[in-house]
């Protein structure tokens, strides 16, 4: 069961939604951070998107990802992002093993959270976009 589970606190892992350009065209990508020393193994994520456009409740699909060894200090694109989620609350559920002991975090880009006045510059992909710890 989960309630047996024990979670440690997620520290140097972070979520990006950022920006390239591929071809001319700017894409829209969400990438995974490892700020660690050591590699994450079994990385899952879950992601969803939620919220409330034009009156009507919206509800993306739950996508699953698997990142089988992030390396140490690395990044992984998890999945493409299209702008118009930017609307929506997108959810992202982390879960990984460090060695055996298994660590656990929601990372939650809230609607808006992508505006235009929110986006910086990201050091560790070399692009803009916005970061969550």
């Amino acid at each position: 069961m989960k309630k047996d589970i024990d979670f440690q606190p997620v520290t140097g892992v972070k979520l990006a939604i950022a920006k390239e350009e591929v071809n001319g065209i700017e894409e829209w990508a969400v990438y995974i951070i490892n700020l660690n020393l050591i590699e994450l193994n079994t990385v899952m994520i879950t992601s969803k998107g939620y919220g409330i456009i034009d009156g009507e409740e919206k509800k993306t699909s739950v996508l699953r990802h698997l990142v089988k060894e992030l390396g140490a200090e690395s990044i992984a694109k998890v999945e493409p992002i299209d702008p118009a989620l930017f609307a929506l609350n997108n959810e992202y559920w982390v879960s990984y093993y460090i060695l055996d002991q298994i660590f656990d975090k929601k990372f939650l880009f809230k609607e808006g959270s992508l505006a235009p006045n929110n986006i910086q510059y990201i050091p560790e992909l070399d692009l803009l976009g916005v970061l969550i710890n």
